[in-house]
């Protein structure tokens, strides 16, 4: 159980004593935003005090990484809604330049150690880096778009917590996205390993106060995506102080009412995702499914809420809502987006070819502007005279 939001920066320094507020500069697609873009802003916004997010459109995505999974308008609202996020600027250009990071008044720039480049290969940082204005931040090991569209398209279970690894999905990890000439280090796969630091970094041990109303809604919260979103804004959007708690199932509870290969992504992953979220006070990893008389009473629950999605029975066939309903505290909320996960698979599915290309596509501009590095960088030491490289 860890507790979620963002404290400010400036807390305990007195005001004669604050310095210049330094605005943090990061842009992307954001396209099927997980817990490695979140840690990206995360780090983005420990490094000043105000983080503006620049989101390219689907026209700007289209023509240099290939079609996104989702529309402009629900990737703007995605990065809005991660916590660490202060401002974000709709239809930022690909390419980073001065001029932007001018007229939005930011200091620098903030990516990851892999490299973005544009349709003709050109790295899209190019500019700020040569002008000083850029800071890099580590990529989240375990995680990538790519990953997760191979996941639904396997149809596998082996991502799942507690479950070995089997040869298909082996496969996939080896294959999937993969060019002719191997892999890039950037769009390759890799296993994601949590551990209890990566938690507190998303957490922040906020307690409820005297006047919060807490509210606890439960369930798989499977690939966070805007649906969810809608959801957890609205049950928030229910109190003056919410305190709103998370139960989160673990896989194999969650894989008993879903079926096929749900989860898409493990419990521990979706910890983070939904940590998060701005609109999460504090998650229950491993919550039961059955909201029980010993939770509400524990957590000291004012209202338990769930959406539209249909309510399967427990093991035992009974309602897993039964006590909070006794009680009177249960509440049924309809945020106005039908968006499921099941939908987003169903558009992976339906553009699989698309994505495959786009993934080769990407991974092939990657090895090119590696060999381009590893060549610039051997004529570099060729030059150097050669009583140098004896001393």
């Amino acid at each position: 159980m860890f507790r979620n939001g963002v404290s400010s920066s400036h807390e305990s320094v007195s005001p004669e004593k604050r310095k210049r507020v330094v605005r943090v500069w990061c842009d992307g697609c954001y396209d099927m935003v997980h817990y490695g873009h979140s840690n990206q802003l995360r780090q983005a916004r420990s490094m000043g005090d105000y983080l503006i997010v620049g989101v390219h459109t689907d026209e700007e995505v289209s023509k240099h990484k290939g079609p996104p999974v989702f529309t402009q308008e629900e990737r703007y609202k995605m990065v809005r809604a991660i916590k660490w996020v202060d401002e974000v600027i709709e239809g930022a250009p690909y390419v980073t330049t001065l001029e932007t990071l001018d007229k939005y008044n930011c200091d620098f720039c903030v990516h990851g150690d892999d490299i973005t480049l544009t349709a003709d290969g050109k790295d899209t940082y190019d500019e700020v880096k040569k002008a000083g204005r850029y800071r890099e931040c580590k990529r989240t090991q375990g995680v990538s778009t790519t990953d997760l569209v191979g996941r639904m398209l396997l149809l596998t279970k082996a991502h799942h917590s507690n479950i070995e690894k089997n040869s298909d999905y082996q496969e996939h990890t080896d294959n999937f996205g993969k060019g002719p000439k191997g892999h890039s280090p950037w769009t390759g796969v890799s296993q994601f390993l949590q551990t209890s630091q990566k938690i507190i970094q998303f957490a922040s041990g906020k307690e409820p106060q005297p006047n919060d109303t807490i509210i606890y809604v439960a369930g798989a919260f499977d690939l966070f995506h805007i649906g969810h979103v809608d959801f957890l804004e609205s049950v928030y959007k229910l109190a003056e102080r919410p305190y709103v708690i998370v139960g989160l199932h673990f896989d194999q509870e969650v894989n008993r009412y879903k079926g096929k290969n749900y989860p898409i992504m493990n419990v521990h992953e979706r910890t983070l995702s939904v940590l998060a979220c701005r609109y999460v006070s504090e998650v229950v990893i491993g919550a039961p499914y059955s909201v029980t008389a010993d939770l509400v009473d524990h957590f000291k629950v004012d209202l338990v809420c769930h959406g539209k999605t249909e309510v399967m029975a427990d093991k035992d066939n009974t309602d897993p809502y039964a006590e909070p309903k006794r009680r009177n505290i249960f509440k049924t909320i309809h945020s106005g987006n039908d968006l499921t996960t099941d939908h987003i698979v169903q558009r992976i599915i339906k553009n699989r070819l698309q994505f495959e290309a786009r993934n080769q596509k990407k991974e092939a501009k990657e090895l090119a502007a590696i060999e381009a590095i590893k060549k610039k960088a051997d004529e570099q030491i060729k030059e150097i005279p050669e009583h140098k490289h004896c001393q």
